[in-house]
């Protein structure tokens, strides 16, 4: 009797990144959002809050990896850097992707706000939105036109420069 060890299971379509992050690989227009938040949210709030992207939480029941994330301003510790985070951010950035549902997205805020989270944004660029909420069932709507006020972090942002 001969014993498999590794098994690779085919899934036409589906990227490494995709497996490995749990979420569709990101396109030209997330990645210019996620730049345009990241550097408007460091211009105006970077002595305030450390930002950055791709950072996986453990939060439940699978971890989760957001597109952006704030913590309160701290020096970066290089000897204790671990590749989970078991310490709540402040906010939670989700840019939403073609292939994914309002389903999809809002379905990520539950896990969040029980994780310690104390503020979440969804972003839609299909429709130049933001949703800013500070519970799972309570969100403010920004459009292109907005500013976007989160009362929670007493953060502001331009809504037009997330998209262009």
């Amino acid at each position: 009797m001969e014993l498999i060890t590794d098994i690779v299971v085919e899934n036409p379509g589906v990227s490494q990144y995709e497996l490995e992050r749990h979420k569709p690989m990101p396109t030209l227009i997330h990645g210019a959002i996620q730049a345009n938040l990241t550097f408007e949210l460091k211009l105006n709030y970077g002595n305030q809050f450390r930002i950055a992207s791709e950072v996986t939480l453990d939060t439940k029941p699978d971890g989760s990896t957001p597109d952006l994330v704030l913590y309160p301003a701290s020096a970066l510790d290089f000897k204790n850097d671990p590749s989970r985070r078991t310490d709540a951010p402040l906010l939670c950035i989700e840019i939403q992707s073609p292939s994914q549902s309002t389903k999809d997205m809002t379905q990520k805020l539950e896990p969040y706000f029980s994780f310690g989270i104390k503020s979440c944004w969804i972003i839609v660029p299909e429709f130049k939105a933001m949703f800013v909420y500070d519970s799972p069932y309570h969100y403010g709507f920004f459009h292109e036109t907005d500013l976007l006020k989160d009362k929670t972090l007493g953060i502001e942002i331009d809504v037009s420069k997330v998209f262009q």
